[in-house]
C-alpha cells in the first residue's frame, strides 16, 4: 500500500501530474471517473494567492469527487509561499505540492519553478519554512536538475525528505531539456534503491503507453507513476493501464460514442465552472486530441473551435458521433 502521509493510494497508483490550462476541474472530472488514483490541481502563483488575484483563487476549487487531490503552488519568496500555504490549509486539500519543475521562462527568470534547481539549499530552506507552516503533507515535484551537468536529484531526495516532506514526484529531464528528448528515469531508480529514501517516489515523463507504464515501474521500481502529456484528451489512459497491469491484456481503445460523450461532459463542465464563454474558448485546445487520428476530422474541428454557441458546438458533436459511428477507431 502506498501512501503520502495517511492518505492511502492503493498498490501502484496512478497520478495526474498538474498540467497549466489543462488539469482544471473539469479534465480532473474526467480522470477521476476513468481510474485516475490521485490529482493535482494547475500550478498556482503565491504572489497570486496572497493578492487574492482571482485566477489564483479559483484555482483552489476541489470537489469531494477527485479526493485525493493535492493543490499545488509555486513561487521563490518564503514569507509569500507560507502565507500561501496557509491559504491552501483553508481549501482543505488533501495535500500540499511545491512546484520545483515547471520550465518556463517567466517562472524559471524569478528562481521559482525549476529555476531554483540553481540553487539547492535555498530549495532546501524554502521547503523546510513550508513544511513547518501548514499542517497538510508537504509533497514535491521536480526534475533531475538545471542541466546535465546539474543533476543533483539524488542529493535533493535525501535533503527534501530530511526537512518533512511525505512524498517526491520526478520528471525525468533537466530544466535545459525543456520537454524535449527522451526522459532519463535512471537516476529515479537510483532513488529508489537508496536505503535512506523511506518516502514514495514518483515517475514522470514520457508514459504514453500500458506497456512502457509496466516496463518503467518495473525496472525503475518506483512506488507510482505521475501521467501529464499522455492524459490529454485521453482520460481513459489511467483505466488502460491499471487493467494492462491486473491483466497483460489491453482494453479496446474507446469508441467514437466514448469520445463525444467524454467531450460533452468535458464542455458542460468547463461552461458550468468558467463561464459560457471562458469555458467554450478554452475547451478549444482539447478537441484536437480527443479525436485525434480520425481522417478527415479537420472540417469538424475548425467548426468547434471558432463557434462561440453551446447548443452549436454540441450540435457538431453530434454530427461527428453520427459521421464516425461506423468507422474503425484509430488505434
Amino acid at each position: 500500500m502506498v501512501k503520502i502521509g495517511n492518505i492511502e493510494l492503493g498498490e501502484n497508483p496512478l497520478l495526474l501530474a498538474p498540467m497549466e490550462d489543462v488539469s482544471d476541474p473539469p479534465f480532473r472530472a474526467l480522470c477521476k471517473k476513468n481510474g485516475c488514483d490521485m490529482m493535482y490541481t494547475e500550478f498556482i502563483s503565491v504572489e497570486g494567492l496572497i493578492r487574492d488575484a482571482d485566477k489564483s483563487v479559483q484555482k483552489l476549487d476541489i470537489y469531494d469527487y477527485e479526493r485525493p487531490i493535492g493543490i499545488q503552488i509555486f513561487g521563490a519568496k518564503i514569507e509569500s509561499m507560507q502565507r500561501a500555504a496557509e491559504i491552501v490549509e483553508e481549501a482543505q486539500p488533501e495535500v500540499l505540492d511545491i512546484n520545483y519543475g515547471c520550465p518556463v521562462k517567466k517562472v524559471v527568470c524569478k528562481m521559482a519553478g525549476a529555476g531554483i534547481l540553481q540553487d539547492i539549499d535555498r530549495m532546501v530552506k524554502l521547503t523546510d519554512a513550508i513544511v513547518k507552516s501548514t499542517n497538510l503533507p508537504v509533497t514535491v515535484k521536480t526534475r533531475l536538475g538545471w542541466d546535465d551537468k546539474t543533476m543533483f536529484i539524488e542529493e535533493v531526495a535525501e535533503r527534501l525528505q530530511d526537512v518533512g516532506i511525505k512524498a517526491l514526484s520526478i520528471h525525468g529531464r533537466t530544466r535545459k531539456q525543456m520537454y524535449k528528448g527522451e526522459a532519463d528515469w535512471t537516476l529515479i531508480g537510483k532513488i529508489k534503491e537508496n536505503p535512506r529514501i523511506h518516502i514514495p517516489i514518483f515517475g514522470n515523463g514520457d508514459i504514453d503507453s500500458p506497456e512502457k507504464a509496466l516496463e518503467y515501474k518495473n525496472r525503475y521500481g518506483v512506488d507510482g507513476i505521475m501521467i501529464g502529456r499522455a492524459s490529454i484528451g485521453n482520460p481513459w489512459v489511467f483505466g488502460q493501464i491499471k487493467h494492462f497491469f491486473e491483466t497483460g491484456e489491453h482494453l479496446p481503445p474507446p469508441t467514437i460514442h466514448q469520445r463525444v460523450d467524454a467531450v460533452k461532459e468535458h464542455l458542460s463542465k468547463s461552461i458550468d465552472w468558467k463561464g459560457e464563454k471562458l469555458g467554450v474558448v478554452e475547451m478549444r485546445r482539447h478537441y484536437t486530441n480527443y479525436f485525434r487520428g480520425y481522417r478527415d476530422i479537420k472540417q469538424y474541428r475548425s467548426k468547434l473551435v471558432t463557434e462561440y454557441n453551446p447548443e452549436t458546438l454540441f450540435s457538431i458533436l453530434d454530427e461527428i458521433e453520427y459521421r464516425y459511428s461506423n468507422d474503425v477507431v484509430p488505434a
